[in-house]
C-alpha cells in the first residue's frame, strides 16, 4: 500500500507502523538508507534538554499552567521567579 507524498514532502505513517515503534505525537523519526537502497524508518533519539532548564517538566504537558496568572507563566519564562510551580 502506498501513501501519497504532499507538496511538503510529507507522508501518514499508518497506525499500525505508529503503534509498532510506538510513536506519538511529537515523537522523533530517522530515516536510514541501506545498502541495497531500502529506506528504513526507526523512532529517533529525543533531544536531550538542558538540565538546567526551568521549563524542561512542563514540555508537551499544558495542564502544568492551570490556574497560573498571565505574570506568572511570564515571570517562569523569563526566569524572575525561582519559586517553584
Amino acid at each position: 500500500m502506498g501513501m501519497p507524498v504532499t507538496v511538503k514532502g510529507q507522508v501518514t505513517i499508518p497506525k499500525a507502523i505508529r503503534d509498532r515503534l510506538g510513536l506519538t505525537p511529537g515523537s522523533r523519526v530517522a530515516f536510514d538508507i541501506d545498502p541495497d537502497g531500502q529506506v528504513v524508518l526507526r523512532k529517533a533519539e529525543e533531544p536531550a534538554v538542558p538540565a538546567d532548564d526551568p521549563l524542561d517538566r512542563l514540555i508537551g504537558c499544558g495542564t502544568a499552567l492551570k490556574g497560573m496568572t498571565t505574570d506568572e507563566i511570564m515571570q517562569l519564562l523569563r526566569g524572575d521567579d525561582d519559586s517553584d510551580l
